[in-house]
């Protein structure tokens, strides 16, 4: 329903149909691309992943090694592989994942998101296993940066009395 005075040209028109922010609406589905892929993004402080996900037997690689290789830390792995165990797609799905900036901590969160958000796309029914997992929530904790007369974020100069 809008209302417009014509009478004052400054009146806007009302509508009680506002849109929703761009973070309240729902992720529309891709679908596969022209080679078959299904894609996402992730972002963990300063990395970036892109993750595709395709059916087939559990090939995993990232920037074009294989995930042990990349990630020396077991740590990193299993928090990968638990996106993929959980959905129970271990085995079934093929991943490539390319990721730049940030260290391994950070690259680790951002493919997480990343194969989350792919795999929603893969099939949209493991939404529910993704959501109560934290698959789909982007972590947004960065770096606090560094004041002006101080030696850091907090971290002030040596107060000296005299």
């Amino acid at each position: 329903m809008s209302s417009i005075d014509s009478s004052n040209s400054d009146v806007v028109a009302v509508t009680d149909e506002t849109p929703a922010p761009a973070a309240m609406q729902r992720r529309v589905p891709r679908g596969p691309d022209s080679a078959g892929w299904f894609w996402g993004t992730g972002r963990r402080k300063t990395a970036i992943a892109r993750v595709r996900v395709k059916p087939g037997n559990g090939e995993f690689m990232v920037k074009k090694k294989k995930m042990a290789d990349f990630f020396a830390e077991e740590r990193d792995r299993n928090s990968i592989m638990a996106v993929l165990e959980k959905t129970g797609t271990a085995g079934k799905v093929d991943v490539r994942a390319s990721v730049i900036g940030g260290g391994f901590t950070g690259q680790t969160g951002a493919i997480v998101l990343g194969l989350g958000r792919a795999l929603l796309d893969y099939d949209s029914s493991l939404e529910p296993i993704l959501r109560e997992n934290g698959f789909l929530t982007r972590d947004a904790r960065e770096v606090e940066r560094k004041k002006y007369g101080q030696a850091g974020a907090r971290r002030r100069f040596q107060f000296s009395k005299r």
